[in-house]
């Protein structure tokens, strides 16, 4: 693919994220997409055959970037806890930030797509995000920040606590003392007091 044919593509991705944003998932059509880039229908299926296919890659866009965007705020000397603390941070954002985000879009689109449970995108997202604060929690442990006796269950419960948060985020709206107490409790659960 050609430096110009790349620069398309990621414009259509970006400006399709808006229109997800904006719509949901089930609204959008094709055409939508069209109008919103600007551009005929010819060339948007050039790209993409589907608003389902334009969607999965707008979610792995979106993945890449949250990835990026936190790997670069760790400091090389962040601890465990640092980190932890920087991940329920983004989480936060993302919550409060309901009108600027997929999660509906994202909702509507597994809802209607019945894809095989082994291969669900949702699913091993939120399987890596276990794995990871999994990690990080026993990281923090050998380093005696945290006191944790069940890692791995701790970090499901931190990821289950995360996904009731952002559904209630769409669905009734949530207040920032309401998303604080959530993180001062999960972080009260692992963190040794002194």
């Amino acid at each position: 693919m050609s430096e110009k044919s790349a620069q398309k593509r990621i414009y259509i991705l970006e400006t399709a994220r808006k229109v997800f944003i904006k719509k949901g998932f089930k609204s959008v059509t094709m055409k939508d997409i069209v109008e919103a880039c600007e551009i005929s229908r010819g060339g948007l299926y050039l790209y993409f055959s589907s608003t389902e296919e334009i969607f999965m890659e707008v979610l792995k866009m979106e993945t890449e970037e949250t990835d990026d965007v936190f790997s670069g705020s760790i400091g090389k000397n962040a601890t465990p806890s640092d980190i932890l603390a920087l991940f329920l941070k983004e989480q936060k954002k993302e919550l409060l930030g309901r009108k600027d985000n997929l999660t509906m879009a994202v909702y509507e689109f597994f809802f209607v797509n019945k894809f095989p449970k082994k291969n669900h995108f949702l699913k091993q997202q939120f399987e890596a995000a276990v794995k990871i604060i999994e990690k990080l929690i026993e990281a923090g442990v050998e380093a005696g920040e945290f006191y944790c006796e069940d890692p791995l269950g701790a970090a499901r419960n931190i990821m289950y606590v995360l996904e009731g948060l952002k559904i209630a985020s769409q669905t009734r709206g949530i207040a920032e003392e309401v998303v604080d107490r959530e993180v001062l409790y999960i972080m009260r659960g692992l963190v040794i007091e002194e």
